[in-house]
């Protein structure tokens, strides 16, 4: 439920309002605005009868929720949501972020090589596998608590902020500790148990979409991790698996206005899983700056031959600066900063 209150509401009556809704059992958020405040109420609203709420003199209008995410619904939140992601703001109006680096961590001189390469071709943030999820399980599994201190040597030859992916409630403290943005992957995006061990963590997490899950599933996962408490959630399109095989997912684009219809979290697009072809990555990436994504995640590789894990959808990284340089022309044209 959502009530909104009229403009110069007294702090001691919405303070009333407040204390009343939670002594009956739900939580309650207050969001305010320039010329408004909106409670959001969360738990069983059944027992509120709207006429007796909109008795009260200061209250405006009350509206019933019918998705069954509350936390991460538009209405719950009008404004969009802005994530400070190891001080590179995601979201709202904010310049439109590039996250970029190798698929899998491949050594401390490495990956310092592969921060300085994207960062001069236009990343404001890096990726990099320390833990990686195959399909196979003779495949590359990453290297582990080495790799995100290889990732913590390229940040502090570079200042890019860490966004590496969390496969296991074990390794929380290590990410609390040196990630920036805490990556949850396709095949973990409805591991509720993680999910909730991820809502009591500080760091922002960057929630990918499942291989094979509507929008609202999608959403639906986020909102276990804003009801744990955290609510710097960014969602992440890499294309869902369909009967099409020239790619190796379908690239869901219409997600991006569709979500920023439903929801206030930010939204990025990651065209290099999407496509699974470093050949489409760059028009892809182009479509989702036009689409109105908050930022892109691509995966980039100075040797693709020989990346110790999916260099087939790696680009290089003139092919990234390249494709950065043509995202900002599209960002400007649709009046955003890249």
């Amino acid at each position: 439920m959502i009530i909104s209150t009229k403009k110069g509401t007294p702090q001691a009556e919405l303070d009333r309002i407040i204390d009343s809704f939670e002594k009956q059992g739900l939580s309650v958020t207050l969001i305010r605005g320039t010329d408004y405040n909106v409670f959001g109420l969360v738990g069983d609203t059944t027992k509120i009868a709207e006429k007796d709420v909109l008795a009260n003199p200061w209250v405006e209008n009350v509206t019933r929720v019918s998705a069954p995410y509350k936390r991460a619904n538009r209405l719950f939140h009008p404004e969009d949501t802005v994530v400070d992601a190891g001080g590179v703001k995601i979201g709202g109006k904010s310049p439109v972020a590039v996250i970029a680096g190798p698929c899998s961590v491949e050594g401390e001189e490495h990956m310092i090589r592969m921060a300085r390469l994207v960062k001069a071709g236009g990343a404001t943030l890096m990726r990099g596998g320390a833990y990686k999820p195959r399909t196979s399980p003779y495949s590359f599994q990453g290297l582990g608590t080495e790799g995100i201190l290889d990732m913590v040597k390229a940040k502090e030859a570079t200042g890019l902020p860490i966004v590496s992916e969390l496969m296991d409630e074990a390794h929380i403290d290590e990410f609390e500790e040196y990630v920036d943005v805490v990556q949850i992957g396709a095949r973990n995006m409805q591991n509720f148990q993680l999910l909730k061990a991820v809502g009591k963590m500080t760091k922002p997490v960057l929630l990918k979409r499942g291989l094979a899950n509507t929008i609202e599933e999608w959403i639906m996962s986020a909102e276990y991790i804003m009801a744990g408490g955290n609510e710097n959630v960014i969602l992440c399109e890499r294309g869902i698996r369909t009967f099409e095989r020239a790619t190796r997912n379908t690239l869901d684009l219409s997600a991006v206005p569709v979500v920023k219809e439903k929801t206030h979290l930010p939204i990025v697009v990651d065209p290099s899983h999407a496509t699974g072809d470093y050949k489409y990555i760059q028009s892809m990436a182009v479509a989702a700056v036009a689409a109105g994504a908050d930022g892109l995640e691509i995966e980039v590789h100075d040797n693709p031959q020989c990346a110790w894990s999916d260099g087939a959808q790696c680009l290089k990284p003139d092919k990234f600066a390249e494709t950065i340089a043509l995202c900002r022309k599209v960002a400007a044209a649709i009046g955003r900063e890249m």
